[in-house]
């Protein structure tokens, strides 16, 4: 990710990462942007899946997901926990809670990845 999100614990269950909060993520009122969490979202849960699914010859790719907002952040870092739901053959769901620095959830992503065979 361009913007500097950094991975923490991955497993095939949880996923953890982090970015600090500066200009390039925050919207012109001073918060983290709605798009920053879905792109956080999607870019762990589909990482975990796909490094879960690799040795089964399959690859995965977000397939949806929704946002809730529940306060803004706008200083420290945004804090991401992804915690798998369900784990199917042909998709994947998580549920990821971000907080901020004093560990107040900020925002929850529901993620769907898809699971498909790796093309020839």
């Amino acid at each position: 990710m361009a913007f500097g999100l950094v991975y923490g614990e991955m497993t095939a269950e949880r996923i953890e990462a982090s970015l600090p909060v500066e200009p390039p993520v925050q919207q012109p009122f001073g918060l983290v942007h709605g798009g920053v969490y879905s792109t956080i979202a999607e870019s762990i849960c589909s990482n975990a899946t796909a490094v879960a699914v690799a040795s089964e010859g399959k690859i995965a790719m977000g397939q949806s997901n929704s946002a809730t907002f529940l306060r803004p952040i706008t200083e420290g870092t945004v804090h991401a926990v992804g915690t798998r739901r369900h784990a199917g053959r042909t998709t994947w769901i998580w549920d990821v809670d971000f907080t901020d620095d004093n560990g107040k959830l900020a925002a929850m992503v529901r993620m769907t990845v898809a699971v498909r065979e790796m093309p020839a």
